[in-house]
């Protein structure tokens, strides 16, 4: 299952790939995807960008070909789900299991930016905040996440043994089972208790 790293590094795939190209037309969905929303956004010409936190990952659709004020956009926030990833292919190449395509313009070769998700875990939401019920990122905000976990210390969450409160995405955001299992080797018995710290 991808979790804080893999998101960041998609965020940094699309980044890299969408860099010095524009995209145009509809957002497409395809037609299996039937518990995820429409991306109801059609534009001329329009950037892509993208920036994750935890086990989030937002695309940001920006009109135009340049930067300015007051430009429409769009937000999306995905989750990964079990397999879900970002795939950068030909139009002619498109996975099977694409659900939701971006396509490029003024290629010589048309190019696609595809959500792809083999088990159809993965979900997306055409909304500009990142979700609630989510705590601030270990990596990228240290400081938020540290004070989010020190304050709520005393909640019936971490009344668990740490192995199962480390999964808690509202104050674990981004980390799953192997990075429990990295951060926890050799140093913690999963099976302890909040005091072992």
């Amino acid at each position: 299952m991808p979790e804080g790293p893999e998101l960041f590094l998609a965020s940094l795939f699309i980044n890299t790939v969408s860099q010095n190209r524009r995209y145009g037309g509809r957002v497409i969905k395809s037609e299996i995807s039937t518990k995820n929303p429409d991306v109801e956004w059609e534009a001329e010409v329009y950037r892509v960008q993208a920036v994750s936190r935890g086990k989030e990952l937002k695309i940001t659709l920006c009109e135009g070909q340049e930067e300015h004020k007051g430009e429409k956009t769009l937000d999306i926030v995905f989750r990964f789900g079990m397999s879900g990833s970002f795939k950068f292919t030909t139009v002619q190449e498109i996975p099977k299991h694409s659900h939701l395509r971006f396509f490029t313009l003024n290629e010589d070769t048309p190019m696609v930016l595809s959500f792809v998700d083999y088990r159809r875990f993965g979900r997306w939401e055409v909304k500009d905040t990142w979700g609630l019920d989510r705590g601030p990122d270990p990596m990228w905000e240290y400081q938020s996440f540290r004070e989010n976990v020190m304050t709520h210390l005393n909640l019936a969450a971490f009344n668990k043994p740490i192995c199962e409160a480390m999964l808690n995405q509202k104050y674990f955001n981004g980390i799953g089972n192997y990075l429990r299992a990295e951060i926890l080797y050799r140093q913690v018995s999963p099976e302890r208790g909040r005091d072992c710290c």
